[in-house]
């Protein structure tokens, strides 16, 4: 035990020290703080705001074997395993750490959606994630953009590494979990149980919330001109949720590792899922009495979103400090915010009175192969948001039923799924091609409003409408290569590990300027 893990689990041990009931209090006071200040319009913006989290996670590029600098270049299967960042690094690079010590995640800074405003956030992006590139690169490693990881650390399983942990005077600690105090939290309160992860043919169970880190996502996030439309969005943002991940599927192999003993490559390639990012977040961090993660119901006022957050089970009440932040006057409701997993959330901050502002956050879609196809997801979001409500689309009607079940129909099928839509004339359709024409249209239509001319508009939205017409995602991409593999007699591990590095090397060489199309063939 480290002189940092002592120092972690004595974090810990305060956090469970917090009395509950008068953390659920301040919750509820700050809750009327909120409600007060957007009665006066203090969230308010006049302009429709953009911004992006981009998480990735961090492999070995294989050019030197693990302390033996001078070994030579490595054999193929010694490349892209999965590699724990040093902290010194994220603060080098300026990235945020996440669950994993492998994990690295960028915030984008939020810009005006218009013409100018889209491609800064664009540019941002190409322009952080190269200078962490040369810098990881000089250390060995790589950030990937990916779904879920499937190659673990050399010389250690997926299921050792994600579940590994110790246990200091009654504190149960993750290994390989970052320093987050309240994910620690969670594996020591009163009412924590195992964590494990439900899909198809998978069996993982650990003493901690690590099992979380096998996924990584992009979250687009809409700043609403008046925060009292905040239900009309979140609303909107539910029915495009199913679509939208159909097409972003990204997900559909564990570390083969995970898998039940008794699963053949047949089973796991007929029932898996393609979107298994859902199945670990959902499974891992819901509890009975507790369901954090969650395809979240309408809302029927900005002033019910708050209670929703207020009213929240709390697995682990954090303690708040005072600060002189705006939004520390309900700095309670924020810490509680930050365990409100929907997969569409309301949020109310700001560091300023004049920099308040309500956004929405949609979080279904992992992240893609490269730069322009995430990308052409906050292009997609962002672009909806502006039209759908403006335009009155009638699959704002559409029952909140049909978008959950489009949802977990992604989620099992990806661009495959059967789903429903209601188009702009009305008519109720499960025909996917006339599905993602409608959505993708109205994303067009809603970047030209904003002032993107028509031929910036399309060129965003370029890589979606390619999936759609080809029926081709990151998904299927993968499946695919796994399913070649092992008709070519290699065993499932092989050839799932092969389908990770070919991926990864794809990645290199379009990160930044490709799309998913150019690796069809590959």
């Amino acid at each position: 035990m480290t002189d940092g893990d002592d120092d972690l689990a004595a974090r810990v041990r305060d956090v469970l020290a917090v009395d509950a009931e008068e953390f659920r209090h301040r919750a509820a006071a700050d809750a009327e703080t909120v409600k007060a200040e957007l009665g006066e319009g203090t969230f308010d913006n006049h302009q429709s705001i953009v911004g992006l989290e981009y998480e990735f996670y961090a492999v070995s590029e294989g050019r030197w074997r693990e302390g033996d600098p001078g070994a030579g270049p490595p054999a193929d299967n010694e490349a892209y395993h999965l590699s724990r960042v040093p902290r010194r690094l994220l603060e080098l690079i300026g990235f945020e750490k996440e669950l994993g010590l492998h994990n690295a995640e960028m915030t984008t800074s939020p810009q005006p959606l218009n013409e100018d405003g889209l491609r800064a956030q664009a540019s941002e992006v190409r322009a952080r994630l190269q200078a962490a590139l040369d810098t990881t690169s000089a250390e060995g490693m790589r950030l990937v953009s990916d779904g879920l990881w499937t190659i673990p650390p050399v010389g250690e399983t997926a299921r050792e590494y994600l579940a590994d942990s110790i246990e200091d005077d009654g504190v149960r600690v993750a290994t390989n979990m970052s320093d987050a105090v309240r994910y620690h939290a969670m594996a020591n309160s009163a009412d924590a149980d195992a964590f494990s992860v439900e899909a198809p043919h998978v069996d993982l169970t650990a003493d901690t919330v690590m099992p979380e880190s096998l996924i990584t996502s992009i979250q687009p996030h809409y700043q609403v001109a008046r925060a009292e439309d905040i239900p009309v969005y979140h609303d909107v943002a539910l029915r495009v949720a199913g679509p939208l991940l159909a097409l972003g599927v990204n997900a559909p192999f564990f570390p083969p590792d995970l898998y039940e003993a008794d699963a053949t490559p047949e089973d796991i390639l007929r029932d898996g899922w393609h979107e298994n990012r859902v199945a670990v977040f959902e499974s891992v961090l819901n509890e009975e009495g507790a369901e954090k993660v969650t395809f979240p119901g309408d809302l029927d006022s900005v002033e019910e979103a708050v209670d929703r957050v207020a009213a929240d089970p709390a697995m682990v009440p954090m303690p708040v400090e005072a600060g002189d932040r705006f939004d520390d006057a309900f700095a309670t409701l924020r810490r509680k915010h930050g365990t409100y997993w929907r997969w569409v959330r309301p949020v109310f901050d700001g560091a300023t009175r004049s920099a308040a502002n309500a956004r929405i956050e949609f979080r279904p879609i992992p992240a893609q192969p490269t730069v322009p196809d995430s990308i052409a997801f906050l292009a997609a979001f962002a672009g909806l948001m502006e039209s759908l409500p403006r335009r009155r689309h009638p699959v704002a009607e559409l029952d909140w039923e049909t978008a959950e079940a489009n949802f977990y129909a992604a989620v099992r099928d990806g661009v495959d799924a059967d789903l429903s839509w209601v188009t702009t004339d009305g008519v109720e359709t499960e025909d996917r091609g006339e599905i993602f024409d409608d959505l993708l249209s109205h994303a067009e239509a809603g970047l030209e409003d904003a002032g993107l001319p028509e031929a910036e508009a399309e060129s965003y939205l370029a890589p979606l409408r390619w999936r759609a017409d080809r029926g081709v995602t990151p998904a299927a991409w993968k499946r695919r290569q796994v399913r070649r593999r092992l008709d070519d007699g290699a065993d499932f591990a092989d050839a799932v590990h092969a389908m990770q590095r070919a991926y990864v090397d794809n990645q290199t060489e379009t990160l930044f300027d490709g799309t998913l199309a150019d690796w069809v063939g590959n």
